[in-house]
């Protein structure tokens, strides 16, 4: 495909998840296929193709309360520069505004200089932390096993809007559990490259940073998790248990203000469900 050719953007299906693993598994991003399969299935997913091979891609998907959340917005190398991931992200703006959706998303700083002129507007910052090191189980003290619709419930007050279905089908695939220790509780599901810790949500930093602890000393590594910027008393101690920051991310939201959050989480589902 020329540069000068039309953009000829087209919705994916379910069939497409191995082609788009492989973009996102091109750019080492941690998504595994069923996190594939979930935005195609539950979203709306647009690409462009070059023949039959899948070269973009960007998602739309829909949670509650008139919002969405904007993710996977990828471009094999080849192609890039020359638009196209305006393009896709453009299309999902679109399809956003005429259903009435909010729509957030997570940019790294490459990113977030893109869609703020297309008037996304900043809110919270991110840290995403690695625990390259992979540990085998020292824990001595079993953790309790949480409950769904707890977590969905404390999930939901810190978002501002309900995820049961996101969460629901997290905690239902293999090697996912949802653990909890002390007013703390996390959802913890395999990646790609890492395992990954997320969302965590705690009444203080030091319930928060226990159970983390606890998690990576219970499984073997490695770990990725996405902090909160702002809860600056656990980050800087998962950098002291030896967490390293990998990159930041700026949460931003295009369209109306939605109901704030009661109380942030520690840590995320991560940058593309939110």
């Amino acid at each position: 495909m020329a540069a000068t050719e039309p953009i000829d953007i087209i919705e994916l299906g379910v069939d497409d998840a191995q082609a788009g693993l492989a973009l996102s598994t091109e750019a080492g991003w941690n998504q595994n296929e069923a996190d594939w399969r979930f935005f195609l299935s539950k979203g709306a997913v647009f690409g462009l193709r070059d023949g039959d091979r899948l070269v973009a891609s960007a998602a739309l998907l829909p949670y509650s309360a008139g919002n969405a959340w904007i993710s996977m917005v990828l471009v094999t190398t080849d192609f890039r520069r020359r638009g196209i991931a305006t393009k896709l992200v453009d299309a999902c703006l679109d399809l956003a505004t005429r259903r009435g959706l909010t729509s957030w998303l997570d940019a790294t700083p490459a990113g977030a200089a893109v869609y703020g002129p297309l008037g996304f507007t900043p809110t919270l910052q991110l840290r995403r932390l690695r625990l390259q090191k992979p540990q085998g189980p020292t824990v001595t003290r079993p953790l309790s096993a949480g409950n769904l619709d707890a977590l969905a419930a404390r999930d939901g007050s810190a978002m501002g809007f309900d995820r049961s279905t996101l969460l629901s089908e997290f905690s239902a695939r293999p090697g996912s559990r949802i653990v909890s220790d002390d007013r703390a509780m996390a959802l913890v599901r395999n990646g790609r490259t890492a395992r990954h810790i997320g969302p965590l949500l705690a009444d203080r930093a030091d319930q928060a940073l226990a159970l983390a602890d606890a998690i990576v000393n219970s499984e073997t590594g490695p770990w990725l998790i996405d902090a909160v910027h702002s809860q600056e008393e656990f980050l800087n101690g998962l950098v002291q248990l030896g967490w390293n920051i990998e990159r930041p991310f700026q949460r931003m939201r295009f369209g109306r203000p939605t109901a704030p959050p009661a109380q942030l989480p520690f840590a995320v589902a991560g940058p593309e469900f939110g």
